[in-house]
């Protein structure tokens, strides 16, 4: 499956136009940095992304299993970002489940979390090609 998504900046400093051809949002910085607030800024649209898969994923399992989940919280922090020689990046995810469940499903619900495809993505080796366009 092919996920594509176009970031395009122009006048507005650090403002940056992200679209995925149906979906349409903002990403920029505070302005302490510079910015306009007029979205999160990559950081935070970086946690968001493995927010909502884990909420997503969890959500799915439950359905399929008929687990009595009526709700999930996902708090993301990232813990540390080090750069030299090679990045080492900790985020901390904190869930919380909401419903009548047992601490076994509560159990598999929080191994489930960890088989979010964002949270393998980022967990894998990712290698990133940048090209230019002519």
């Amino acid at each position: 499956m092919s996920h594509s998504v176009s970031a395009s900046s122009r006048d507005v400093p650090y403002t940056v136009s992200l679209s995925d051809g149906s979906h349409h949002w903002l990403s920029d910085v505070a302005p302490g940095q510079g910015g306009g607030d007029a979205g999160p800024g990559p950081h935070e649209i970086l946690l968001s992304a493995l927010g909502a898969c884990t909420a997503i994923t969890l959500g799915m399992y439950a359905r399929r299993k008929t687990i009595a989940l009526s709700g999930i919280d996902v708090l993301l922090d990232i813990l540390q970002e080090d750069g030299s020689p090679r990045t080492q990046t900790r985020i901390a995810r904190t869930l919380t489940l909401h419903g009548d469940l047992s601490d076994a499903q509560r159990q598999r619900l929080l191994e489930i979390a960890d088989a979010c495809p964002i949270h393998r993505l980022l967990a894998g080796d990712v290698t990133i090609e940048t090209r230019l366009q002519d």
